[in-house]
């Protein structure tokens, strides 16, 4: 009984039952007309919902609308709340949804506009509603797109050891430069201090350059046309770190010669030689 789909327990002859049954179906469902309607209502709803935070925050429209927005945003935090609750009524285990990722976005989808009462400001965080936006992969039967994520997450895992020693060797590179910057530029020139003169070097390393600490002197100005022209190739190491182990992930593995006829002129995906049929052993 305990594998059982966790509707199929409502299935009885209790109407309470048979009432939670249907409203899994519909909820938790994207087979039937009424779930995938309830689903693609859902996605709407949160868009709706995410705009008029965004709208709230500009402010000539709050001025505006701002008791208009306000009644809005609590229209939608009604809607997720019932709804939040239906989904906790209509599973079998309410404490494994509620702790589900899925769960946890669902609460923090309302609880700012609950924040607000309390905390002035506290409902510009609903925007984490867009998070439940990651449903339209169940919704529309995206699931191809979410076997592509795992491939980047796998990429990013195996990255993860050398853009550690990368971040740390330009971390190390940007505090230096910052001192050289201090010693050279000095207070007179707008390099106040050493922390200063690394928030420097990090806009500069990483070509942002906002303009509101530039160096006068000319060995400054030699020195930063350098950091300039390093901050191009840094940019591109951990792109091309990463892509390198997406690349390694998503390529078949090597073959070795067969071990019983030593032919080795086999497709990067065979599992049997082709000579003999023996079984090919993976050296990747």
């Amino acid at each position: 009984m305990d594998n059982l789909p966790p509707h199929l327990e409502y299935n009885n002859q209790r109407p309470l039952s048979l009432l939670r049954g249907r409203l899994y179906d519909i909820i938790y469902g994207t087979e039937t007309p009424a779930g995938r309607f309830f689903d693609v209502l859902l996605l709407w709803t949160i868009i709706l919902s995410v705009l008029a935070v965004m709208f709230d925050s500009v402010g000539y429209m709050r001025t505006q609308f701002g008791p208009h927005l306000r009644r809005v945003e609590w229209g939608f935090t009604a809607l997720f709340s019932v709804e939040y609750l239906f989904r906790l009524a209509s599973v079998r285990r309410p404490w494994r949804y509620a702790l589900s990722f899925f769960g946890v976005v669902d609460i923090l989808a309302v609880l700012p506009s609950y924040l607000s009462l309390f905390v002035p400001g506290a409902q510009s965080l609903l925007v984490v509603r867009a998070l439940r936006l990651l449903r339209v992969f169940r919704v529309f039967k995206m699931g191809r797109y979410i076997g592509e994520a795992r491939i980047l997450i796998t990429a990013l895992q195996a990255s993860r050891a050398k853009i550690t020693v990368f971040v740390g060797t330009v971390l190390t590179l940007i505090v230096i430069i910052g001192t050289v910057m201090y010693l050279v530029e000095g207070e007179s020139n707008g390099f106040t201090s050493i922390p200063q003169s690394i928030y420097w070097a990090i806009v500069t390393m990483t070509t942002v350059g906002y303009g509101d600490l530039t160096p006068s002197t000319v060995l400054g100005k030699t020195i930063a046309s350098g950091v300039m022209i390093m901050g191009y190739g840094i940019i591109a190491v951990p792109t091309g770190i990463v892509t390198a182990e997406m690349t390694r992930a998503t390529a078949p593995p090597v073959r070795s010669p067969c071990p019983q006829c030593s032919f080795s002129n086999h497709d990067r995906d065979a599992r049997f030689c082709k000579q003999c049929g023996s079984a090919l052993v993976d050296i990747s």
